[in-house]
């Protein structure tokens, strides 16, 4: 497939393709207002040494069943923890606890760095989650744009990496990741990312082998722009052997852009919200 400059910033700049997203984010950021207020979770605990390496942890009123570990979008340069709250509370409701996690931000760091961070968040959970009240005897990573690549990168990197022998993520959720950053080196936003071919390459999950047979959910928006529909087609096909259990295609969820998709999350009965929680049952 070539791609130009200018087909780049069609397929990937999701803002230009959603006019009305500063609505969006409002509702993000007011949404995830009431499920603070709800669930008052411990907010900022810090999981490395870098300026935004926190996590907010919400705990359900039982012993925690497991953990959903949640990586924010926001095109790794932009948005924050706090916009994404909102997606905690079918998980805690269900009994689980809930990391949103934080990172620093291009170009202040390089995606490369961030994808350490989310490595370090992890095993700060595997060693100091329980004492907080998480479980993490089961992880579920999942993460949306930005956070979806990153969620898959988790499962590309091998257990030694954490600190670990058995990897410690039990299953994983990218929605409407950009898995294959090879194009990215043409956009307009490479001036934050400093992204070159080799890179772009590196970093990219599609292209790597998995470190472990942890599920991987793939989620994606049909009505997102085409290049999106086809960076998450690329990741499920890459990764036959990380398919769910049961799961025969890839989950285009019906009438979603990209900034609606991931409130599905404030649905209990949206596919996304059910397929994911599916995923703690789910074996290695």
């Amino acid at each position: 497939m070539h791609l130009t400059p200018e087909s780049v910033e069609r397929g990937y700049n999701n803002r230009a393709a959603v006019p009305d997203h500063p609505l969006w984010f409002q509702r993000f950021a007011e949404t995830s207002a009431r499920t603070r207020e709800r669930y008052q979770p411990a907010l900022d605990l810090r999981y490395g040494e870098n300026a935004k390496e926190t996590l907010d942890l919400f705990v359900p009123a039982t012993p925690a069943r497991g953990t959903f570990v949640f990586i924010h979008g926001g095109y790794w340069r932009a948005l924050d923890k706090s916009d994404h709250l909102f997606v905690a509370d079918p998980f805690v409701d269900g009994g689980y606890a809930v990391a949103v996690v934080n990172y620093d931000l291009c170009p202040d760091v390089t995606i490369a760095t961030i994808v350490d961070e989310c490595r370090r968040s992890l095993a700060w959970l595997v060693n100091e989650g329980a004492r907080h009240g998480a479980n993490p005897d089961t992880l579920v990573v999942g993460g949306h744009s930005a956070g979806g690549h990153l969620a898959a990168m988790m499962l590309a990197t091998p257990a030694a990496t954490f600190g670990v022998k058995r990897h410690p993520v039990t299953a994983a959720v990218s929605i409407s990741g950009v898995h294959d950053l090879r194009p990215l080196t043409l956009f307009s936003f490479n001036s934050d990312f400093r992204l070159d071919d080799a890179q772009a390459q590196r970093l990219s999950p599609a292209l790597k082998a998995p470190q472990t047979s942890a599920p991987l959910l793939v989620a994606v928006g049909a009505d997102e722009t085409s290049e999106f529909v086809r960076q998450s087609q690329l990741m499920w096909d890459a990764w036959p052997g990380n398919r769910p259990p049961g799961e025969e295609a890839m989950l285009a969820v019906p009438d979603r852009h990209h900034f609606s998709v991931v409130l599905d999350y404030q649905d209990a009965e949206s596919a996304l919200t059910r397929k994911s929680l599916a995923l703690f049952g789910a074996l290695r």
